[in-house]
């Protein structure tokens, strides 16, 4: 096959069979936050999609600025496929378009950075321990190899977060938690090396016996992409499936019921459609306040926070609007990347309202208690 100046078409970079779903029927649009900011076609998933079909005839080369900027521009959040009706896993296809543009040297530098450090099992195996990760040992992991389930620590999770882990271990006592464990390979899978973000996907699925629980909405999609849904879930999603697990207590703040919002993780809602198990859970233990945008991205996106980050303070920004203008006590995160962009936008305005894991937010109503940040 050729394309239009009779050249031989190159070998496909994305899926036909995925690419071919999108009918361009615009319903995407308004569910895009880039798009919503800029009015720009090329700025939505439909514009984006037919900008794939472009690179996969040939007619725009890698080099292209459009193709270099949309790729990079888009959060990557899925926000565009639960409102799809022909099903287009526009996720997958970004994965697919940017293991072709970010190729080799145009790979943005700090994510090879970062995808390089989170490669390094050894040196999250020590921080951890410098940090306080829980972790259990041999014979514990073991004993949950016929049937339990293990708790996954995450790369950066465990170093800038570590009372997460301590958090969710003292949620389900059960866990095991195997200090050999590594990165999940989101970070490679949503930065242009799909190849090794199912390696090491593989890898844990084998480090980790039975049911994988992990703190991080980002990594359980990956991980369940890789190694089927049964395999994998997020905190709040296993505690919802424990018919014996009970809101531990009441969240209080200056002697009242405390006020708690919900920062949804976009691949969990988006991607796993988890987005009911952390509502239910907060709202057993605090008055639950809804945000307006509750169920879009607040602009940390995995790299995309580090990679453009005026981009990402712009989506921030009205999102710290939001919490302040609810006047609640406490947002919650089921996402690291979310948690760490939440404290520095409220950080920023000096909000009295904190950012908390759910994790830490239900056992502090068990222990009545408030972190500190």
């Amino acid at each position: 096959m050729t394309d239009r100046t009779g050249r031989p078409l190159p070998k496909p970079v994305l899926d036909p069979d995925l690419l071919s779903r999108c009918i361009s029927c615009g319903f995407c649009l308004p569910a895009c936050p880039t798009y919503a900011e800029t009015g720009d076609e090329a700025s939505s998933p439909r514009g984006r999609i037919n900008l794939m079909r472009a690179l996969q005839t040939g007619d725009l080369e890698p080099d292209d600025p459009t193709l270099k900027e949309q790729s990079s521009q888009c959060l990557g959040c899925r926000a565009c496929e639960p409102v799809c009706p022909a099903g287009v896993e526009y996720g997958q296809l970004l994965e697919q378009w940017r293991d072709h543009q970010w190729r080799g040297h145009r790979m943005p530098v700090l994510a090879r950075a970062l995808m390089l450090v989170a490669g390094r099992r050894g040196i999250f195996r020590l921080l951890g321990r410098l940090r306080g990760t829980p972790r259990t040992n041999v014979a514990e992991t073991s004993a949950v190899a016929s049937g339990g389930a293990s708790l996954m620590l995450g790369c950066f999770e465990r170093v800038l977060f570590p009372r997460v882990g301590r958090a969710a271990l003292a949620l389900v006592p059960g866990l095991a938690v195997p200090a050999s464990q590594g990165c999940c390979g989101a970070l490679h899978a949503h930065n242009g090396d799909t190849a090794t973000g199912e390696r090491l996907a593989h890898r844990m699925g084998q480090d980790l016996p039975g049911t994988i629980v992990t703190t991080s909405g980002g990594c359980a999609a990956h991980l369940a992409s890789v190694l089927g849904r049964a395999r994998v879930r997020e905190l709040s999603d296993h505690l919802a499936a424990d018919s014996s697990f009970r809101p531990p207590g009441e969240l209080r703040v200056d002697g009242r019921r405390a006020r708690v919002a919900l920062q949804d993780s976009c691949h969990l809602r988006n991607g796993l459609g988890v987005w009911t198990a952390p509502r239910d859970l907060l709202a057993g233990i605090a008055d639950y306040v809804e945000l307006p945008s509750a169920g879009t991205c607040c602009g940390a996106a995995g790299t995309y926070s580090l990679l453009r980050p005026r981009a990402s303070r712009r989506i921030l920004t009205a999102k710290i609007d939001e919490i302040e203008a609810a006047g609640v006590d406490f947002v919650a995160a089921v996402n690291p990347g979310c948690l760490r962009q939440l404290r520095t936008g409220l950080h920023r305005r000096r909000s009295q309202a904190k950012a908390v894991h759910l994790a830490e937010l239900l056992l502090m109503a068990e222990e009545n208690g408030c972190p500190s940040t």
